[in-house]
C-alpha cells in the first residue's frame, strides 16, 4: 500500500506528462488502502479540476521552477492547494501530511519548501484569490485558448454557463434497460434499498441519483438493469428513428453505451455492427453487452477504411459518435483542460469530416445518420455539418424536433449544466431516396 497523497500527486504528474487521468487513475486505486479510495479519487479531480488556478499561485510562490524531473513534488503541492483552498480538512492536517510524502516520494530535500509554500497560502488565502480574480484563467480555472474559444462559439452568457458547469462534479446518471425494467419499477428499487433519486428531464429511461454510489451497490446491476450514462448521450438512440429489421451501424462505438441503448431500444432489429478502433476499447463494449444480455457483431478497425471492415451490405441507420475534444464532458474528465491544446480542434474538424464522408457511404439510399460528438465547440459541430452539405449533394438535413437544447444552423446543441446534462451535439442526415 502507498500513501493516498504519494499516489494522487503520481498519477496528475502522469497527466501533466500527456496521460489521461482515466487511464492513469485505475492503476493507483488498489495501491491505496480501502478507506483512501475516495480520497485519492477526490484529490485527483479535485486538483486537475482547479489546476489552472492553482498553476497561477504555485508559480507566484516558488521563487525557483522546480525541475521537471522533480515534478510530483509540484503535483503534491498542488493536492496540498486542492486541499486547502476546496476541502474540509483540518489545515495542520493537509499540511503535516503533504511534508510527510515527500520522505514517501523520497525527495525529502522538498520538505522545507512544501511547508513553506503551504503555510504562506494558509495564511494569504482571501488575498491570494483577490489578487488574480481579474485573470480570466485563474477566475474560471480554465487555459486561455479554451475561454476564447467559448467565447467565440457562445455568447458570453453561454460560455459562462458552460465554464461553471465544468467546475462542478457531474451528477450520476442511470438508463434503465426497458427490455427488463421499468423506470417506475426501478426507482421503487432504489427506494427499497434506501437511494434517493429523480427522473431525467428528456430522456425517457434516465434516473440522476442524488447521491453517487459505486455500480456494484446498484440494484440488478450486474442483471443488467440498469447503465450508467449521462442523460445527454441517451438522447442518441432516439434520434434514428428505429424500426424493425433495420441494419444499424455504430461507429466509434466504445465503450458502448449508445450501442446497447439502441440494442435495448429496438430488438428486432436485423443486426447492430459496431465498431472502435482499438480491441481494448471494444473489450468494455463487450463487457457491457454480456451483462445487458445484448448481442452486437463487434469489429477492431478503423471505421475510415470501409474495405476493411464492410461487407457491402448497406446500413438503414447510421450513428457517428465522432472522436472529439470532448470539451461538453469536462466536469467528468477534467483533465482535458491540461491534455487539449487549441491546435487540435482543427485536426479533430478534419477527422470528423473524414470519418463522416467514409461511413455516409455505407448508408443505404433513404437512410439517416446521427451525428455526434460531446464537444461544444462550433468547429467540431456544425461547421463539420456545413462543410459535408456542400460536398454531398445527395445529403439533406433533417430537422430535430426537441425540447432539449438549442437549435443550431445544422443541429441541436446541449451545453454543461450544473446538476444537468453533459454537452453534446447532434446533427441528423438522409441520404436522398
Amino acid at each position: 500500500m502507498i500513501d493516498v497523497r504519494v499516489a494522487a500527486a503520481e498519477v496528475i504528474a502522469e497527466v501533466l506528462r500527456g496521460r489521461s487521468l482515466s487511464m492513469q487513475l485505475p492503476l493507483y486505486v488498489d495501491k491505496v488502502n480501502r478507506d483512501n479510495q475516495a480520497l485519492l479519487k477526490e484529490l485527483c479531480f479535485g486538483t486537475l479540476r482547479w489546476y489552472p488556478q492553482i498553476d497561477i499561485i504555485l508559480d507566484e510562490l516558488i521563487e525557483k521552477p522546480i525541475r521537471q524531473k522533480e515534478l510530483p513534488i509540484k503535483t503534491l503541492l498542488a493536492c496540498g492547494l486542492y486541499q486547502l483552498l476546496y476541502m474540509r480538512i483540518a489545515e495542520h492536517a493537509v499540511i503535516n501530511e503533504t511534508v510527510a510524502a515527500c520522505k514517501k516520494l523520497k525527495r525529502e530535500w522538498a520538505k522545507g519548501l512544501v511547508n513553506a509554500v503551504l503555510r504562506k497560502v494558509q495564511r494569504q488565502k482571501q488575498s491570494l484569490s483577490d489578487k488574480h480574480q481579474q485573470n480570466p484563467v485563474f477566475r474560471h480555472a480554465h487555459p486561455k485558448w479554451m475561454i476564447e474559444q467559448l467565447n467565440q462559439s457562445w455568447s458570453e452568457s453561454g460560455a459562462e454557463q458552460i465554464l461553471a458547469a465544468n467546475n462542478h462534479q457531474a451528477p450520476m446518471t442511470l438508463r434503465v434497460n426497458a427490455l427488463k425494467c421499468s423506470r417506475d419499477d426501478y426507482l421503487q428499487r432504489l427506494e427499497d434499498v434506501g437511494m434517493t433519486a429523480s427522473v431525467t428531464q428528456y430522456s425517457a429511461q434516465g434516473i440522476i441519483l442524488d447521491k453517487p454510489v459505486d455500480v456494484v451497490e446498484l440494484p440488478g446491476f450486474k442483471q443488467g438493469m440498469v447503465s450508467v450514462q449521462d442523460e445527454a448521450a441517451q438522447l442518441a438512440a432516439s434520434l434514428l428513428e428505429l424500426a424493425p429489421n433495420q441494419h444499424v451501424l455504430d461507429a466509434c462505438c466504445a465503450p458502448g453505451g449508445k450501442t446497447c441503448h439502441i440494442l435495448e431500444s429496438m430488438s428486432a432489429l436485423q443486426s447492430v455492427v459496431a465498431i472502435d478502433l482499438e480491441q481494448q476499447r471494444l473489450k468494455r463494449t463487450d463487457d457491457n453487452l454480456q451483462r445487458l444480455g445484448l448481442k452486437a457483431r463487434l469489429i477492431a478497425a478503423d471505421v475510415g477504411d470501409t474495405d476493411q471492415w464492410w461487407d457491402q451490405t448497406p446500413f438503414e441507420r447510421i450513428l457517428l459518435d465522432a472522436p472529439c475534444s470532448a470539451s461538453g464532458v469536462i466536469r467528468r474528465h477534467p483533465d482535458i483542460k491540461l491534455l487539449r491544446k487549441h491546435a487540435d480542434i482543427d485536426k479533430l474538424a478534419d477527422i470528423q469530416h473524414y470519418l463522416l464522408s467514409k461511413v455516409w457511404s455505407t448508408l443505404a439510399r433513404g437512410g439517416i445518420l446521427v451525428y455526434a460528438t460531446c464537444s461544444v465547440f462550433t468547429q467540431e459541430n456544425d461547421q463539420v455539418i456545413e462543410r459535408f452539405l456542400a460536398e454531398q449533394k445527395e445529403a439533406s438535413l433533417l430537422t430535430i424536433e426537441a425540447s432539449w437544447g438549442q437549435t443550431t444552423e445544422y443541429g441541436r446543441q446541449l451545453l454543461p449544466s450544473i446538476n444537468g446534462c453533459d454537452g453534446f451535439y447532434y446533427s441528423r442526415l438522409q441520404k436522398g431516396g
